[in-house]
């Protein structure tokens, strides 16, 4: 076997994403898992700019990298290995959190490219039996895979023992798409459609550990997170708030994107669900009253 044969079904068969890049970015090797996780073939990106509409990568803050900070252009830059936490941008349109690891090759003592590594951070495999499976079914929403309203409902009201029993404090939030009523006016309903699963993908992709966001009705999703703090509780719902804004769904060459508005409330011990709820709900009225794609704690 050839050497260069070689080396491809080598990094074909590793399970984090792969792509080489020569000095202008240009992308010169792209293995499978790379074509996995973000929906690019090889053919579509081989040859071309990394930057050329494919990955462009944002961080937490939103801010666009491949435009301004992104660290494979500055590990080509100065031979530096980095490694960071971004977004990319997938091929239907949502972010997803990967991890990536810049490597610069170098040759005679020059900087010649560099390899990027990435692995997806919401790849988790689980194996259900019969009885769990269905449990599933019973509590998912058929169309975004999330947490249905029946099984938020169930979890707020353990949530609401345990703060009773141990003094557990917890959060919720109510996300609502913008102008949705006007994105199924205007492009109809099963773009409508493809607009709430993209949102249920960008709520999976930015769970963290303890928070459980699912559809509450309609274009209305409700989080339930593991916080009291203020300040805390901000920064994960602005991250949501941004990441969704910068996610779209591909339609016939046109990227179709929309923005959420965000009312939040901390739950207070003695406080109904229901009161905790209302706070939240007018949280969220403020945001819609006040230019939307805000988010508001009430």
């Amino acid at each position: 076997m050839h050497d260069n044969t070689m080396y491809k079904y080598i990094l074909d068969g590793v399970r984090d994403g792969v792509y080489f890049v020569d000095k202008e970015r240009n992308i010169s090797f792209w293995n499978h898992a790379a074509e996995r996780i973000t929906g690019f073939s090889s053919k579509e990106v081989i040859g071309k700019p990394c930057h050329n509409n494919v990955l462009n990568h944002i961080d937490n803050s939103g801010c666009e990298l491949c435009k301004t900070e992104c660290p494979l252009h500055k590990t080509l830059k100065d031979g530096k290995i980095r490694d960071q936490v971004v977004y990319l941008h997938h091929k239907e349109g949502h972010r997803v959190p990967v991890q990536v690891h810049i490597v610069p090759i170098i040759e005679s003592g020059e900087i010649v490219g560099a390899v990027e590594t990435f692995a997806s951070n919401d790849e988790k495999i689980n194996f259900y039996s019969s009885l769990e499976e269905l449990k599933i079914i019973a509590y998912q929403d058929q169309l975004t895979g999330l947490p249905n309203r029946r099984k938020l409902e169930v979890h707020l009201n353990e949530k609401q023992e345990d703060l009773k029993e141990n003094k557990t404090p917890f959060s919720v939030a109510l996300f609502d798409i913008d102008n949705f009523k006007a994105i199924n006016d205007i492009y109809g309903h099963d773009i409508g459609d493809e607009m709430l699963k993209m949102a249920g993908r960008v709520f999976k992709a930015l769970e963290r550990k303890g928070d459980l966001i699912g559809r509450w009705g309609g274009e209305e999703f409700l989080g339930v997170f593991p916080t009291s703090d203020v300040a805390s509780l901000e920064t994960i719902l602005d991250r949501i708030r941004v990441v969704f804004e910068k996610s779209n769904i591909q339609r016939n060459e046109i990227a179709l994107n929309a923005t959420i508005s965000i009312g939040a409330s901390q739950v207070v011990h003695g406080e109904s669900i229901q009161e905790t709820l209302k706070r939240a709900d007018e949280a969220l009225y403020f945001c819609k009253a006040n230019g939307k794609n805000l988010v508001k704690i009430g």
